[in-house]
């Protein structure tokens, strides 16, 4: 390319409502859903992609029918988004934490176990530390919840097994313990420990992959040189403790579930808990985070306040 080409080449320019708006029609994967979410009218927001294409100087999304993919150009600009729309906002933290202002919104996720029966009495405890602070949880499964983490959808994880990732940052927060819960009228009911040849001869309900759970149980079986859940009478599998508890309480199946999602049964005597033989089977819950993102001010906040109600437990 010679000097005249050069001069003759636009500037490449854009600001940040525009870099907003462009992300979240990529995340949303529709111009009328990123339309709602940015508080605009959808002719508003296609105009505004037309005018950072401009700007850009190439095309940056393709509409597949009703679908909306990035160009291999939009892939590259959604990436740098996505770290200076986070610095912006980490900015105006910062801002506000020096003028001792904790306000805002904190993204956190919860795998099934401490995301429905821990971390609702923590949150309450830590919004009425932080009355201006309003904390989102997600729940869903240990393995969404480290990839929500590592694509910047969540700032924090609290999940129960650890992944081999470089860029998660584990801290151990609480321990639990995995029991086998079985109906109050079956069979093993009276018992106080179970082998696990019984075992694999009762119907079963397992949690979905993905599961720590799952994930914990499978470890324990490996380690004990017995067989894998393959081989067990596996009769459903449930995306969520509560659903595996109903399936237990009707009959369905038996199962290995947190003692810390039995509480409630455990105190009507509607479930029964017994022991494997030959397996004690503890986990940790751990605190996860992505080391390449810079922690804002709330999300240092929420972080320090789970870290210390571990030392409490």
């Amino acid at each position: 390319m010679n000097k005249s080409q050069l001069r003759n080449t636009p500037s490449i320019d854009f600001d940040l409502r525009q870099l907003e708006i462009f992300r979240k029609v990529v995340e949303l994967e529709s111009f009328s859903k990123a339309a709602k979410a940015v508080f605009l009218a959808q002719a508003s927001v296609s105009e505004r992609i037309a005018t950072l294409e401009n700007l850009v100087g190439t095309k940056l999304l393709d509409r597949l029918g009703r679908q909306i993919m990035p160009t291999k150009a939009g892939e590259i600009l959604y990436k740098h988004a996505v770290l200076l729309l986070d610095m912006k906002r980490t900015a105006c933290l910062e801002i506000q934490n020096f003028l001792g202002i904790k306000q805002g919104e904190i993204h956190i996720g919860g795998s099934t176990i401490p995301g429905e029966y821990i971390l609702p009495k923590i949150i309450g405890d830590f919004c009425e530390k932080h009355p201006l602070v309003s904390v989102a949880l997600s729940i869903s499964d240990t393995h969404d919840i480290e990839d929500r983490v590592l694509n910047g959808h969540l700032e924090l994880g609290i999940v129960g097994s650890r992944r081999s990732h470089r860029n998660l940052v584990h801290h151990t927060l609480w321990k639990d313990e995995l029991v086998l819960a079985v109906p109050a009228n079956h069979r093993l009911a009276t018992r106080r420990t179970v082998s696990l040849e019984a075992l694999s001869k009762e119907p079963f309900i397992l949690r979905q992959t993905g599961s720590g759970t799952l994930k914990i149980m499978e470890d324990y079986l490996k380690a004990s040189g017995s067989k894998t859940f393959e081989s067990y009478h596996v009769v459903a599998r449930f995306g969520t403790s509560t659903a595996v508890k109903e399936g237990i309480k009707a009959g369905l199946g038996i199962s290995v579930l947190s003692s810390r999602a039995l509480d409630t049964e455990l105190k009507t005597g509607i479930i029964k808990t017994l022991k494997v033989k030959g397996l004690s089977m503890f986990r940790n819950f751990y605190l996860i985070r992505d080391r390449r993102r810079i922690a804002s001010p709330l999300c240092q906040t929420m972080l320090n306040f789970l870290l210390a109600t571990a030392k409490e437990k």
